[in-house]
């Protein structure tokens, strides 16, 4: 499972501290929740695609996700960052 770290300044710190209780919990429910509204991003996805190509639904999200991934349904963002950083370079160099 992986692990993230984050930094913040002493006045960041102090400033999360003042909308919230407990700063590591406030962070950890935006990143779950932020998880969730992808992953649901991702199943909608994946259940149209199973469903345009006659593939058997996966038995849960988790499986869903690493379907979509695997049969390139879906990209990471650092995937599509790229495919625009190349589109842009392509553009600039026909001026």
């Amino acid at each position: 499972m992986p692990t993230y770290t984050i930094t913040l300044t002493d006045a960041q710190d102090k400033a999360l501290s003042f909308i919230c209780a407990s700063n590591q919990e406030w962070i950890n429910n935006a990143i779950s929740e932020r998880a969730r509204l992808a992953t649901l991003d991702i199943v909608n996805t994946c259940i149209a695609k199973c469903t345009e190509t006659n593939t058997p639904f996966p038995e849960n999200q988790d499986a869903m996700v690493e379907l979509a991934f695997t049969n390139g349904w879906v990209e990471t963002g650092a995937e599509r960052n790229a495919k625009v950083t190349a589109l842009e370079a392509q553009l600039a160099a026909k001026g």
